[in-house]
C-alpha cells in the first residue's frame, strides 16, 4: 500500500455555508474520503474490513484552517500515512486549491488524525495483518 494518495474534490453547494465557504465540519468528510480512497487504490476495502468485524475509527483529529475553500473550487487532497503500529494509524492531510492557470496553489487546510482499530464491542485490537503488511508509513517504530 502506498503511503500517499491524492484525490480531486469539487466543492458542492450543500457543503458550503451562507458565505459560500466550505463549512468547517465538511473537511472531516473530505479526510474520510481520502482515507477510504487510499485503501481502495491499494486493492483493500474498508467495507470488507467492517464486514469481518474490524472497525477503523477516528480517535483524534487536529485541523488547521488556513484559508477558506469556496463553492465550486477544485481541490486536491493529499492523504499520507505517517505512522502505523499496533492498533493505530496516523494520517496527515494537505488540502490545496489549484490556481486556474495551473501554476501555483493555495494551501487551504492541513490536518492529522489518529485511527484506532477496534472490534464490534469497542475493544481495541491490533491492526489486521493485511494492513500491517501492506502499509508503508513515512515513519514507524
Amino acid at each position: 500500500m502506498k503511503s500517499e494518495h491524492e484525490i480531486d474534490i469539487r466543492v458542492q453547494y450543500h457543503e458550503v455555508d451562507g458565505q459560500s465557504r466550505v463549512h468547517n465540519a465538511q473537511y472531516l468528510n473530505y479526510f474520510e474520503r481520502g482515507r477510504v480512497e487510499m485503501l481502495r487504490a491499494s486493492g483493500l476495502s474498508y467495507l470488507e474490513f467492517e464486514q469481518s468485524g474490524i472497525l477503523l475509527v477516528v480517535r483524534s483529529m487536529e485541523v488547521q484552517f488556513l484559508m477558506p475553500a469556496l463553492f465550486d473550487d477544485l481541490l486536491v487532497l493529499n492523504t499520507r500515512i505517517e505512522y502505523c503500529h499496533g492498533a493505530r494509524i496516523e494520517h496527515h492531510y494537505r488540502l490545496v486549491r489549484k490556481q486556474p492557470d495551473g501554476i501555483g496553489e493555495d494551501l487551504i487546510v492541513t490536518a492529522r488524525s489518529q485511527i484506532a482499530s477496534i472490534d464490534r464491542t469497542g475493544k481495541v485490537q491490533r491492526l489486521p495483518p493485511i494492513l500491517q503488511l501492506n502499509i508503508r508509513p513515512t515513519r514507524n517504530l
